[in-house]
């Protein structure tokens, strides 16, 4: 989902290049604690190409079609990484395509890229009473977080441009079309959690490893210099 340049006024677009900013920076802080921070970059690369090819896979879903998000999956598998390659994703995005726009980059980056922080969090729970070892609670958690993706960067997309609509288009027109786009997002945020589960689950078989938590690798107190 992505909101073009010409929709917002520049005031919000810059509010949200100041929140993005926030919200990288502590990723990247979160990041930073690992033992070994660059561990993670090539799954992060993966995932960031995905993340970019999946605004050309458009879904029919009458009376319109919607392409794949994958925020929720950036978030269940990359954790604080999900972050700043959701931002890397979305400017070439924009740049490439023009799918959204540069005034709204931040924006954009915030209705993909705090859901799918908040999906990483869900996904955590699986810590809670040793459920990473049980396969059912795990996927689960990733279909969840999927669909948990989609659904806040509707609900928020669909807030924001409903209380910010241009003086000079038909509102009634512009709400309807607002409605329908959040509507037909419903049955996407299904599909969405199904893709994510079948690709947690493929990697709970092959490289389970790739699944662990940011919370198992940060440094303890004794590794820091004084």
């Amino acid at each position: 989902m992505h909101i073009p340049d010409g929709i917002l006024p520049l005031s919000v677009g810059l509010a949200g290049y100041g929140l993005a900013a926030l919200g990288t920076g502590y990723a990247l802080h979160k990041i930073r604690q690992k033992e070994d921070p660059r561990s993670d970059v090539p799954k992060a690369a993966l995932f960031t190409a995905a993340f970019f090819v999946a605004s050309l896979i458009h879904i029919p879903i009458p009376p319109t079609s919607v392409h794949l998000i994958l925020g929720g999956l950036m978030g269940v598998v990359l954790g604080f990484y999900a972050m700043p390659a959701i931002v890397i994703g979305l400017f070439f995005q924009a740049a490439m395509f023009q799918h959204g726009g540069l005034t709204t980059l931040g924006i954009n980056a915030c209705l993909v890229g705090i859901p799918a922080l908040l999906s990483h969090f869900l996904f955590n729970l699986r810590h809670q009473r040793d459920w990473s070892n049980k396969p059912v609670v795990v996927t689960t958690l990733s279909f969840l977080g999927g669909s948990l993706g989609v659904l806040l960067t509707t609900i928020m997309a669909t807030f924001l441009l409903l209380s910010m609509l241009p003086a000079h288009l038909d509102h009634d027109v512009a709400r309807t079309g607002i409605y329908v786009m959040a509507f037909s997002h419903l049955p996407l945020a299904l599909i969405e959690g199904i893709i994510t589960a079948m690709v947690v689950t493929f990697l709970l078989r092959v490289k389970p490893e790739l699944l662990k938590s940011e919370t198992n690798h940060v440094k303890s107190d004794s590794h820091i210099d004084m």
